[in-house]
């Protein structure tokens, strides 16, 4: 596990998985997610299996509160490009409904940057989100990530178009 102050990482287990599909599947965070339809216990399972595989781009971890050695959200790197040394940036809080908050996301998101940047070696961490989640906008700026870019209408949710903004982290930003 990797420790910090009030939360831990630990690899996700399968007895995970109900408690991560009724947090996906929550339509208060569901707008924030590439997902458009439910996810069933199929696609969870499926979804869990591709990422157990040693040779997965992806390294998803399980958020712990370790006063209580629960589960709280989850966060990971997916689309690891091992040759550009980069990868996209998950997270979210699904305790207490949360989604995103200054005191479990911002040390889970540090703990992440970490081993990023010192254990997998990477130099660049990057996040799409959608014009319409103003809790991640605040939590990206906060946590030093630069808005890079800008897609234009990606995005149809109630009705309307909403863009695309693009948010990197460079292993360089914190050398002096």
């Amino acid at each position: 596990m990797i420790k910090g102050k009030v939360v831990g990482l630990r690899a996700l287990e399968k007895e995970d998985l109900p408690q991560l599909k009724n947090w996906r599947n929550n339509p208060s965070q569901r707008k924030f997610f590439r997902e458009v339809n439910e996810l069933n216990d199929f696609n969870q399972n499926k979804w869990f299996e591709s990422i157990c595989d040693k040779n997965s781009i992806n390294k998803m971890f399980a958020i712990i509160k370790l006063d209580t050695n629960k589960i709280i959200g989850v966060c990971g790197l997916c689309y690891i490009d091992w040759v550009n040394r980069s990868a996209d940036f998950s997270i979210y809080i699904g305790y207490e409904d949360l989604y995103i908050d200054e005191v479990f996301a911002i040390e889970a998101a540090e703990l992440m940057r970490t081993y990023g940047f010192e254990i997998l070696n990477l130099h660049r961490l990057w996040a799409e989100i959608y014009s319409i989640d103003e809790k991640k906008k605040v939590f990206f700026d906060s946590l030093g990530f630069k808005l890079d870019g800008e897609l234009k209408e990606t995005y149809w949710f109630e009705n309307k178009w909403h863009n695309s903004l693009y948010y990197s982290y460079l292993s360089t930003f914190n050398e002096k």
